[in-house]
């Protein structure tokens, strides 16, 4: 279906939608309220939303009622859906800020020339969203690439540019109806994901979104033009079964621009203007509603390997069996062909590989021990990367490079393949924390308890954190407001996405609490360390924690003489007091022990561990707070670096 058949169909939707728009009217005349509901239930739904997002003070609200009862008070529903009046908090801005670093323009390119150019944006890691009119099929996508950044900063200097190729091989799912395309886009030269570097939209199933009336606000790169938002005189006119209907400002160009509700979250995909159906011009702007594209999505058959791919849009992005049973299979899929038997082996055997190791040779041998996230991925090209960064802080620190195939690196990421990633909620999920949280008691009680201890050292204070040390004795009670007012306190002071928290957090407790989990990353670590002689340790993020136990499994003939942790949550006593070796103690092979930490790490809070470790060296780096737990800032850093390199050449 081409755009002049899409504007068709929209002109007809319209048309055919008349008079729900004039009982739209009808009603915000009568009520002076310009938000309407369609039953009480949604309007509960939209309500409790804000309150679990903290968007609106609960004592300022009477009880939404849960049994049937009686409305809302008159002037209630105002103060819900935050229109009381069009003040906002000043976070407003930084929180669209952050969300539109996860948009980028898209490079049409056709037989080796610029063909157009389209909007898009990040829903996961390494997966993008746009329009089916964009991106039509996978000959178009071979050889395009999204352009992140491509905007001024607040002094009105261009930033540099982040190009990334699409990985349509990978996997392509489109639907002409719907009008979207999912796309997987290719990793960095330096094999950084662009979700690590410009985070990612969630797309949420759940209900209670955005109801007729409120704000709608579209960032995109009209005409192509470098990245500009719509903010002014927008708002929700119509909601249909799989499209909603919008008043705000767009051109070409900004097809594939996500639509988001006052708490950017999003709420549609933008496809086009609205053409008059009875005349000429154009009377409102359609995009496809989140949750008809989720459902969609569900029912798209793909091969194994795509289907975990397609995981990484998060369980709040799973639609509910409800949802699922009224939508049936549409016509139009077209999805990336599945692999050929050779290629479902590879892919399974990636699952099963093994770590790299460094050439032999006398010396010190440095060994990167990585963090959770590495499920899939290439050792070898995970280790270049590593090196590349490192080699900016040596040559920062007047240093020579560290030659990769000089360095181990060991992998346990299948070893993680076999934790609970569903939350006990699947699809029902409210909140960030409850659609991350482990399914199994124990591992839910070790990530309760992490949260609380994250908060505490993020300064929430201790009557808001009760909640949470209750939840980790009862597990199950209260769990949605219990789990997610830490997360949303470490979230905001840190400004780390809630989802990068949850998801360390998450496997954190999966690998403290389930021992075979908590075997199988240690035998898969230890069947790739040296057995011998002398190494430099340098374990991020969860790796820190696997670094630890690692060293009651060494061989006695290997010696540590200098350990880097990185990104660490050591500093947490819900960590270290489940560590093999018990509390607080000093790894007996290793001599130095250098910590570094950044201010907006969340998963590094706990830092500095000097108090709880005497004798550990914590050094503070300067990382970019959007990148603030990126192992590529840590190892760039130039007195971090300049420590390692000096340890591996004694």
């Amino acid at each position: 279906m081409d755009l002049p058949e899409q504007q068709q169909s929209m002109a007809q939707r319209y048309r055919d939608t008349a008079k729900q728009r004039e009982d739209i009217r009808r009603r915000q005349a009568e009520t002076g309220v310009p938000f309407v509901v369609d039953s009480e239930e949604q309007l509960r739904a939209r309500a409790e939303r804000l309150l679990s997002k903290g968007e609106v003070d609960p004592e300022l609200l009477a009880p939404v009622p849960t049994d049937g009862g009686p409305v809302l008070p008159a002037g209630v529903p105002e103060r819900i859906l935050g229109a009381a009046s069009e003040l906002q908090s000043v976070n407003f801005l930084a929180r669209g800020a952050r969300a539109a670093r996860a948009v980028a323009r898209i490079s049409i390119i056709d037989n080796g020339r610029r063909a157009g150019f389209g909007t898009g944006f990040l829903v996961g890691e390494r997966l993008l969203l746009t329009n089916n009119h964009v991106l039509p099929d996978v000959r178009t996508a071979t050889g395009s690439f999204a352009e992140f950044d491509l905007e001024s900063d607040v002094d009105g200097v261009p930033k540099p540019v982040a190009v990334y190729d699409l990985a349509p091989d990978a996997l392509f799912v489109t639907d002409a109806r719907l009008d979207y395309t999912l796309v997987a886009v290719a990793a960095g030269a330096d094999g950084t994901l662009p979700g690590a570097v410009h985070g990612r939209l969630k797309l949420i199933a759940q209900q209670g979104k955005i109801v007729i009336g409120e704000p709608v606000n579209v960032v995109g790169h009209p005409d192509a033009r470098p990245k500009e938002i719509a903010v002014r005189d927008n708002a929700l006119l119509n909601q249909l079964p799989q499209f909603l209907h919008y008043r705000t400002d767009t051109e070409p160009g900004n097809s594939g621009s996500p639509v988001f509700n006052d708490q950017w979250e999003v709420v549609a995909l933008h496809h086009a203007g609205v053409p008059d159906p009875d005349g000429e011009g154009w009377v409102a702007n359609e995009g496809a509603r989140v949750s008809a594209i989720l459902r969609h999505l569900a029912l798209v058959q793909l091969p194994p390997q795509q289907k975990l791919m397609l995981a990484g849009l998060g369980p709040q992005s799973v639609p509910s069996e409800a949802a699922l049973s009224e939508a049936a299979p549409t016509a139009g899929v077209l999805a990336a062909p599945a692999p050929l038997p050779a290629q479902a082996e590879a892919g399974a055997a990636a699952l099963q590989r093994r770590g790299v190791t460094g050439r032999p040779g006398a010396g010190r041998r440095v060994v990167f021990l990585h963090g959770r996230g590495q499920e899939g991925r290439d050792p070898a090209a995970l280790r270049t990367a590593w090196c590349g960064s490192l080699a900016v802080g040596l040559a920062a620190a007047g240093l020579a490079p560290i030659e990769a195939t000089d360095v181990w690196f060991p992998y346990y990421g299948h070893a993680l393949t076999s934790v609970d990633r569903e939350s006990v909620a699947l699809g029902t999920a409210t909140n960030t924390a409850e659609a991350y949280a482990p399914a199994e008691p124990g591992a839910r009680a070790v990530y309760a308890a992490l949260l609380a201890d994250a908060a505490k050292a993020a300064g929430m204070p201790t009557s808001e954190r009760e909640p949470v040390a209750a939840e980790e004795s009862r597990l199950f009670g209260g769990v949605a407001a219990a789990l997610q007012k830490p997360l949303s306190w470490i979230a905001a002071r840190s400004g780390l996405d809630d989802v990068v928290i949850a998801t360390v957090f998450r496997d954190v407790a999966a690998y403290l609490d389930d021992k075979p989990v908590r075997d199988a990353v240690l035998d898969a670590v230890v069947a790739d360390m040296p057995d011998d002689g002398e190494i430099v340790l340098v374990a991020h993020s969860l790796g820190t924690i696997v670094a630890l136990d690692l060293c009651t499994r060494l061989h006695r003939r290997v010696s540590v003489p200098v350990l880097v942790t990185a990104g660490s949550p050591l500093g947490l006593d819900a960590v270290h007091r489940r560590l093999l070796a018990g509390p607080p103690v000093w790894p007996g092979q290793v001599g130095v022990w250098i910590n570094a930490w950044a201010a907006g790490d969340a998963v590094a809070i706990g830092c500095p561990i000097g108090d709880t470790w005497k004798g550990v060296r914590d050094m503070l780096c300067a990382n970019r707070k959007d990148r603030a737990h990126d192992i590529t800032q840590y190892l760039a850093d130039a007195r971090l670096a300049a420590e390692i390199g000096r340890a591996a050449r004694p």
